[in-house]
């Protein structure tokens, strides 16, 4: 199992600085890529070109590029840029976001997601092979076909033969198709205990495409915090994870609770969702139950973190994207390191 470091959204909380310590330090200790993030801040390529040209060995990853913000050609672009800039160190990670972003920020109907996601990846594909752009599909028509558009290809070569493209996805159907058409698979609040559950759709997508577990790379994110107090690192694990299963969403659509429901805690992610909805977080946050909290975490000295790596490697886990959770920066370049030497 490698180790990827997650330093999520760009100047939230950190300086640019203190962002580029975390990378160096992970670097250092082995790690074997450094993913960025993208919501309605920051974007995450721009960050991976500069850490890119701050670094030598270390992997860079989109964790994620949403993909109604740019069409699959830009993604190609900018995949294909960024491998050149790292020389050939590229991951090339997408997801759908959600529909409040979709819609509310980016103007893209947040519709028929699974046939979308097929497309993308498959005009993904034919853009960085340098193939000629044609495509007719169902979301995507290229050229269009009533107008004075021409099939073009891309104009600079990526360094990889191959760059591997991986697909964030929660629900039974997406990581299904992730089975089916992706090099790695990024779930969230991916609980060891449920592996074999969690992974059913992800074989069934594989079967699909006659593939098998061998073929796919499982890159769940975990957060981080060793601390010798248990309740005290827990604590710091809640206001975030309380924003996922209460916020992420509507009541009506919100993945991270749905999968938590699946996990047995029903009756605590309709509580957290229905404070966090109605304005309390904080008591939210408080009706998290610990043992959710550590299946999907993290957290405690580290005899526990050393084994909840092991139970993740056992889990099929192949790449483990980490975020260290602490207010001061040594604390995290800590848990950083700690983390390696205890893989």
């Amino acid at each position: 199992m490698k180790l990827g470091l997650n330093v999520g959204y760009w100047g939230l909380g950190i300086t640019p600085e203190q962002q580029l310590e975390m990378v160096t330090t992970a670097e250092e200790a082995g790690y074997d890529s450094v993913w960025s993030a993208e919501a309605y801040g920051s974007d995450a390529a721009t960050v991976l070109g500069w850490l890119a040209g701050k670094t030598s060995r270390i992997r860079i990853g989109s964790g994620i590029f949403q993909m109604p913000a740019r069409s699959p050609a830009m993604t190609a672009m900018t995949a294909a840029t960024l491998d050149n800039l790292s020389n050939g160190r590229m991951i090339l990670g997408i997801g759908s976001s959600g529909p409040q972003v979709a819609e509310g920020w980016h103007g893209q109907r947040f519709a028929r997601q699974l046939g979308r996601t097929r497309e993308y990846v498959e005009i993904l594909r034919k853009a960085l092979s340098r193939e000629r752009l044609t495509y007719d599909g169902e979301t995507y028509q290229l050229p269009l076909p009533d107008g004075p558009g021409k099939a073009l290809k891309l104009m600079i070569s990526p360094i990889q033969e191959r760059i591997p493209i991986f697909i964030a996805a929660i629900g039974p159907k997406n990581t299904a198709l992730t089975g089916e058409i992706a090099d790695g698979w990024i779930p969230f609040m991916y609980a060891a205990e449920h592996a074999e559950e969690i992974r059913r759709p992800l074989e069934e997508g594989l079967a699909r495409a006659g593939r098998t577990l061998d073929d796919i790379e499982i890159a769940p994110t975990v957060n981080v915090c060793i601390d010798d107090d248990i309740d005290r690192a827990r604590d710091v694990m809640r206001p975030f994870l309380a924003l996922y299963v209460g916020g992420m969403g509507s009541r009506k659509q919100n993945f991270y609770n749905a999968m938590v429901r699946r996990y047995g805690f029903e009756d605590a992610a309709r509580e957290v969702q229905d404070l966090y909805l109605d304005g309390k977080k904080e008591e939210a946050a408080a009706k998290l139950p610990p043992e959710l909290i550590d299946m999907v975490c993290i957290v405690g000295p580290k005899d526990r973190a050393r084994e909840r790596l092991s139970m993740l490697r056992d889990a099929g886990v192949g790449t483990l994207l980490t975020t260290a959770f602490a207010i001061d920066m040594e604390e995290r370049k800590r848990m950083i390191r700690e983390l390696a030497e205890l893989l």
